[in-house]
């Protein structure tokens, strides 16, 4: 896997001196799903917006598909590497018709109308927006579809990585395994990065490969999801709990249940293992 983004020695304080990001050295390779997560005011949306270029690091760099972000004039080009999905859509929503909202950035990037008008009837393909809606208004859609159309203005661009803030706030269970089923379709199929922040911990276990833990501006803990996850003294540092299945895994360690496990079915495997040794 190639690398997508590279992070060296990145600072990032804010006009009135406060320092958010002190230090963060990273690769994401293309391909990932990652799980950004850490306790409010961690600096995990402050982190994600340096790489798309929104946010300029104080101190060393930030390289996505080769671009430095501290660049002049390199908007146009990291909205084609990069996509940012807000927490919440109504805030990145602003044309009066979804087709108009998905065209916008193509638009805005200089394409033909005859490519943005193809990937518009792609990206809605993919985003699961049926032909009906596309001439509707998007505040007349539920959230889930607005969130959809959101992705959907994002994809138009084909950026190799996205990054969607807390995808499954305000959405009941159904909603939010059906929203995340949808990125997962996107990475393991269209091959797209994604990047998650959040703090629903089953949702980090169910879904995300590469967890980054944020405590206080800097990476606490960057590893595979089990490895992470088993973890739980390291984790409570940044006021993390584990999903219950871990943590009553972890209660039964010394049963021979892994530290480890992320889901019930996990947990139940292992606990029947354990009771026939």
């Amino acid at each position: 896997m190639t690398d997508v983004i590279e992070v060296k020695d990145m600072h990032f304080a804010y006009r009135d001196g406060t320092e958010a990001l002190k230090g963060i050295d990273l690769t994401i390779k293309s391909g990932e799903f990652i799980a950004l997560i850490g306790q409010n005011g961690a600096g995990k949306t402050t982190f994600a917006k340096t790489l798309n270029g929104l946010l300029k690091p104080s101190q060393g760099y930030v390289k996505c598909g080769g671009i430095d972000t501290s660049q002049k004039r390199v908007i146009k080009k990291l909205v084609k590497e990069v996509g940012y999905v807000f927490q919440n859509p109504d805030h990145q929503l602003f044309n009066n018709e979804v087709r108009k909202e998905i065209a916008y950035a193509p638009k805005n990037v200089g394409l033909s109308e005859e490519e943005i008008e193809e990937r518009v009837t792609e990206a809605a393909a993919v985003a699961g927006i049926k032909e009906d809606y596309l001439s509707m208004h998007p505040f007349f859609l539920p959230k889930g579809l607005r969130q959809r159309v959101s992705i959907a203005s994002i994809l138009a661009l084909r950026p190799k990585v996205i990054i969607v803030d807390e995808p499954t706030t305000g959405q009941d269970y159904r909603q939010s395994v059906e929203i995340m089923e949808f990125l997962k379709k996107l990475n393991e199929e269209r091959g797209h990065t994604i990047i998650i922040i959040t703090h629903e911990m089953d949702i980090v276990a169910k879904f995300a490969k590469r967890v980054i833990v944020l405590c206080q501006g800097k990476i606490l803990l960057d590893g595979d999801t089990k490895e992470v996850f088993s973890q739980p003294d390291v984790l409570a540092k940044a006021y993390v709990k584990v999903p219950e299945a871990t943590r009553i895994a972890q209660a039964l360690n010394r049963f021979g249940i892994s530290r480890d496990v992320l889901s019930s079915d996990e947990l139940w495997d292992q606990f029947q293992s354990a009771i026939s040794r």
